[in-house]
C-alpha cells in the first residue's frame, strides 16, 4: 500500500512535469520536457503512475498534437490545431534531433507506452473521450438515447466502451483506457488538422492557363520534379509513428503466431480473444472510423442497419461531403500495410474457395447472433482486406463526386494516388516502407522481408481472389473516375489525361487481368448456360456478392451537379464500363479523347507534341482495353469538325426525334431526378413541356455567335401611298406593334442560342413555388370575396 505522503509527492512531481510539459514550446524545452517525462517513468512503478496519468499525460497529448486546451469542450464541435504542437514544431523546424527524440518518447517499444500498457493492467485510470471529437456520424447517433443503445451492437469499436453518462444518465459517453485514449487522439490529428486546414487551402482558378501542379507532384509517373524538402519533410514524424503503430499492435505476415487457437485473424470464434488480436483490431477499427467513415451519410452495411431496426437519416445533415481533406497521405499508408496480408495470402494456402457468398463480417468480427441477414460480400480470406472495402470504396468515390470545381485540389490528388495504389496491391514490396522502416528495430525489417520479397511483381492467377473481392473498384468506381476527369478537364488537360492513362495502363498491365475484368462483366449480364466446365460459368458464383457489393457500397449516392452529368443513369444497379450504350465506358472514354485533343490544341505550349503523344498512347490502351478502334475514322460523315467540336461536344440530344416519355435528366437543367423539394409529377410536366418549347424555337440547337444574323427588310414598291384615314392609321400601328414583338421575340430566341440558354419551367415545381402560388391565388380570391360583400 502506498503511504499518503508518498502519493502527495507523486501528485507533486506529476503537477511539476506537467507544467514543464505545458510551457515547452521550442525545441530545447521540448527535449527537456521529453526527458523529465521519461525520467519520472523510470523512477515509479506501474501502481504509481495513476497521478501521472491524471494530470500529466491529458497534458502532453494537447502538446504533443497541438491541440488547443485554452476552450471548453463544449464550445465548439471541433477545435482548431495550435501552431505549438511538438509534431508540427518538429516538422518546421526540420530538426532531426527534435523529431527522434518525440519519436523515442512516443515509440511502441519506449516507456511511456511500456508504462501504458502496464496501467492498464492494473486499471488504475479510465478517460471520457469528448463527444464532439467523436466520428461524425457517431455524434448524431449519440444525440438519440435509442440509437445510442444499438450503437455498440452495431459497430465493434464502442463495443463495452459506451457506458450510461452517472450525471446526466440518459445520455451516454465514451469511456476508455489509457492506450485507448492516446490512440483516439492520435488517430484524430490528422482529422483536427484538415478541418482546421480547410478554409485556408489555396483555391482552383478557372484560368486555361492554370496548372494543378499540386496533382502533378503527387502522382506516381506523371511528374519527373521531385517534391522540395519542406514537402517530403511534412508530417513525416506523424507517418512514422503511424507505421511503427501499426507494424507493433497489427499484425499481417506472422499473424498466425499470435493465435494458437485459429488459422486466420478473420475467422475464429470470438471466445478465443487475446490482447493481441482485441488491440489490433481495436486499433483498424479506430483507423477506419476516424479517416474513412467519419462523414459518411452511410457508415455501415445497409441490410445490418435493417437487421437493427436502424434508418440513418445521415444524408439529409452531412448532405454532399467529401472526406476531411488532407487524409489522402495517411489513409495510403494505412491501406497499404493491410494490403500486405492480402500478400501473404496469395500464397495459395490460404485461398478461399467461392462456393456461396459469404457473411458480411462486422467489422471484422463476425456475429453469427447478430449478424442476421447482413449483406453477404466476397472477402480475400485471411486479410485485412474484408475490413476496409466499403468504407475505402465510399472515402475514394465521395472524394471525385464531391471534390468541387472552386475547391482545394490536394485532398483529390491524395486519393487518386490511394485508389492506384489499392489497384495494383503486387506491386506492393519491400522498398515502399524503406524510410519508414529505417526508424525501426532489425527484428521488424527481417519480418517485413518475409511479407513482401524485394522484388516487383505482377498480376497472377493468385491474385484473382483479391481482384473478385474488389471487382467494384476495376469497374463501376473507374467509370465515377471518368466523370471526375470530364469535370476537370478544362483544368489541366495535360495532367488529367495523364491520369486518366494510368488507370488505363494499369487495366492493361496484364492480358490476364483484362480478360477476367470483361468476363466478369460479360456474365454480371448473362446467364449460365449449365455447362460447369465454362470459365465464364465459373464466374456466375460471384455476380451475386458483387451485385449486392454494388447496392450496399453506393447507397444513398445520386447523380447531382458535383457528378459532372456523366455517370449512368442506374449507377447503383449496372456495371458500365464495358456497356454499349450511351453512358458506357467506351462512349465516355470516346468522349473525353475528343474533348481531351481539343482543350490540348487550345493550350498549345511547347508541350504540346508530348502532350499528344501521351493521348495516343491513351488511345492505343483504349483500344487494346475494348478490342478495337476507340475512335471512328475520320472520313465519316458523322465526324464533327475540329474548330466546332467544344461548341458540339455538349449539344443536347434533340427533342424532336424522341419520345416524350424518353426524356432523360441529362444535360444542365434535366439531368436530376426527382428530389424531395418538387412535385414529382408537376415536374415531369414542366420538363417535358420545357422540350417543346426549346425545340419549337429552335434552342435544342447550338448557334456560333460568331455567326452573323441575316436581317430580314421590306422592299417598298415605288407606288406606295401616304396613310389617310383612322382605319388605316391603326391599321399601320397595329401592324407595326405585332412586327415589334416578332423582332423582340426573335433577338431573344437568337441571344438565347448563341449564349446556350434554355427554357427552363421545371423550377416552378418546386414545393416553396407552388406553396407561394396557392397563398397568392388564395389571397386574390378572398380579397375580390370581401370587395363583393362590401
Amino acid at each position: 500500500m502506498i503511504s499518503r505522503v508518498y502519493a502527495t509527492d507523486t501528485q507533486s512531481k506529476s503537477s511539476d512535469i506537467a507544467a514543464t510539459v505545458l510551457a515547452a514550446s521550442s525545441p530545447l524545452q521540448i527535449l527537456a520536457a521529453c526527458d523529465a517525462v521519461e525520467s519520472f517513468l523510470h523512477k515509479h512503478t506501474p501502481d504509481q503512475y495513476r497521478w501521472f496519468f491524471s494530470i500529466t499525460f491529458p497534458t502532453l497529448i494537447c502538446k504533443i498534437f497541438g491541440f488547443d486546451e485554452s476552450s471548453s469542450s463544449s464550445s465548439a464541435a471541433v477545435k482548431s490545431l495550435s501552431p505549438s504542437g511538438w509534431i508540427d514544431i518538429a516538422a518546421l523546424s526540420n530538426d532531426s534531433q527534435l523529431s527522434g527524440r518525440i519519436f523515442s518518447l512516443l515509440s511502441p517499444t519506449g516507456v511511456l507506452l511500456s508504462s501504458i500498457v502496464a496501467t492498464d493492467g492494473l486499471s488504475l485510470v479510465e478517460y471520457v473521450f469528448p463527444v464532439e471529437r467523436l466520428p461524425e456520424w457517431v455524434r448524431y447517433m449519440l444525440q438519440n438515447e435509442r440509437d445510442s443503445r444499438v450503437l455498440s451492437d452495431l459497430c465493434p469499436l464502442f463495443k463495452n466502451r459506451l457506458k450510461e453518462d452517472s450525471v446526466k444518465g440518459s445520455s451516454f459517453q465514451v469511456q476508455l483506457n489509457v492506450f485507448e485514449y492516446y490512440m483516439f487522439w492520435f488517430v484524430y490529428y490528422p482529422v483536427c488538422r484538415g478541418n482546421s486546414e480547410g478554409p485556408q487551402t489555396v483555391r482552383v482558378r478557372r484560368s486555361r492557363r492554370f496548372r494543378l501542379e499540386n496533382w502533378a507532384y503527387s502522382i506516381p509517373g506523371l511528374s519527373s520534379t521531385k517534391r522540395g524538402m519542406e514537402q517530403k519533410n511534412e508530417g513525416n514524424l506523424y507517418m512514422r509513428l503511424l507505421y511503427a503503430y501499426l507494424r507493433a499492435y497489427v499484425p499481417v505476415g506472422d499473424v498466425k503466431a499470435h493465435q494458437p487457437y485459429r488459422s486466420s485473424l478473420l475467422q475464429y470464434s470470438f471466445a478465443y480473444d487475446t490482447p493481441v488480436v482485441e488491440k489490433a483490431e481495436f486499433l483498424v477499427n479506430t483507423l477506419i472510423h476516424f479517416w474513412l467513415v467519419d462523414n459518411d451519410f452511410s457508415p455501415l452495411p445497409v441490410n445490418l442497419c435493417k437487421s437493427f431496426g436502424v434508418a440513418f437519416p445521415f444524408r439529409s445533415v452531412l448532405g454532399e461531403t467529401p472526406p476531411t481533406s488532407g487524409l489522402g497521405e495517411v489513409v495510403n499508408v494505412f491501406v497499404k500495410y493491410l494490403n500486405l496480408s492480402s500478400i501473404a495470402s496469395t500464397d495459395g494456402t490460404d485461398q478461399v474457395d467461392y462456393t456461396e457468398s459469404p457473411r458480411w463480417k462486422v467489422g471484422g468480427t463476425f456475429y453469427t447472433a447478430q449478424s442476421r441477414n447482413a449483406v453477404s460480400v466476397v472477402h480475400s480470406g485471411s486479410s485485412w482486406n474484408s475490413w476496409i472495402q466499403r468504407p475505402l470504396y465510399r472515402f475514394i468515390l465521395r472524394t471525385f463526386l464531391y471534390c468541387p470545381v472552386e475547391g482545394s485540389i490536394k485532398n483529390a490528388s491524395q486519393v487518386f494516388t490511394l485508389w492506384v495504389s489499392y489497384l495494383e496491391p503486387w506491386t506492393i514490396c519491400m522498398e515502399e516502407f524503406a524510410e519508414l522502416d529505417a526508424n525501426l528495430g532489425k527484428s521488424n525489417v527481417s519480418s517485413l522481408k518475409e511479407v513482401t520479397p524485394s522484388m516487383q511483381h505482377g498480376y497472377t492467377s493468385s491474385w484473382q481472389v483479391f481482384v473478385l473481392a474488389n471487382y467494384l473498384y476495376y469497374n463501376s468506381l473507374v467509370m465515377h473516375f471518368i466523370g471526375f476527369a470530364h469535370k476537370f478537364l478544362h483544368t489541366d488537360p495535360e495532367v488529367i489525361v495523364k491520369m486518366v492513362s494510368k488507370v488505363i495502363t494499369i487495366l492493361t498491365s496484364s492480358t490476364e487481368l483484362m480478360d477476367l475484368i470483361k468476363n466478369v462483366a460479360i456474365v454480371f449480364y448473362s446467364k449460365p448456360t449449365g455447362s460447369s466446365k465454362s470459365m465464364l460459368n465459373a464466374l456466375h458464383r460471384y455476380t451475386p456478392s458483387i451485385r449486392e457489393q454494388l447496392q450496399d457500397w453506393e447507397d444513398g449516392l445520386s447523380e447531382t451537379d458535383a457528378d459532372g452529368s456523366f455517370l449512368h443513369e442506374n449507377w447503383n444497379k449496372d456495371l458500365g464500363l464495358f456497356s454499349d450504350g450511351e453512358d458506357g465506358g467506351q462512349k465516355l472514354l470516346q468522349l473525353f479523347v475528343l474533348r481531351a485533343e481539343s482543350e490540348l490544341q487550345l493550350i498549345g505550349g511547347e508541350n504540346l507534341s508530348q502532350n499528344l503523344q501521351c493521348l495516343d498512347r491513351l488511345k492505343t490502351e483504349l483500344c487494346q482495353l475494348f478490342g478495337g478502334p476507340i475512335l471512328k475514322p475520320m472520313n465519316t460523315p458523322e465526324t464533327v469538325q475540329c474548330e466546332h467540336l467544344r461548341d458540339e461536344i455538349f449539344k443536347p440530344r434533340s427533342f424532336g426525334n424522341r419520345a416524350m416519355v424518353d426524356i432523360k435528366y441529362k444535360g444542365d437543367w434535366m439531368k436530376r431526378p426527382i428530389s424531395d423539394d418538387e412535385i414529382g409529377w408537376l415536374a415531369k410536366v414542366l420538363v417535358k413541356l420545357s422540350g417543346w418549347l426549346n425545340e419549337s424555337l429552335g434552342l435544342s440547337q447550338v448557334q456560333s455567335s460568331q455567326d452573323s444574323p441575316s436581317w430580314s427588310y421590306v422592299d417598298l414598291s415605288s407606288d406606295a401611298r401616304s396613310v389617310c384615314g383612322p382605319m388605316e392609321t391603326i391599321k399601320v400601328v397595329l401592324c407595326s406593334f405585332i412586327s415589334w414583338i416578332l423582332v423582340l421575340r426573335g433577338a431573344g430566341v437568337r441571344f438565347m442560342r448563341e449564349h446556350g440558354f434554355r427554357v427552363n419551367l421545371r423550377v416552378l415545381a418546386s414545393k416553396k413555388m407552388v406553396v407561394v402560388l396557392l397563398i397568392i391565388a388564395a389571397f386574390s380570391l378572398l380579397r375580390r370575396a370581401f370587395c363583393r360583400v362590401g
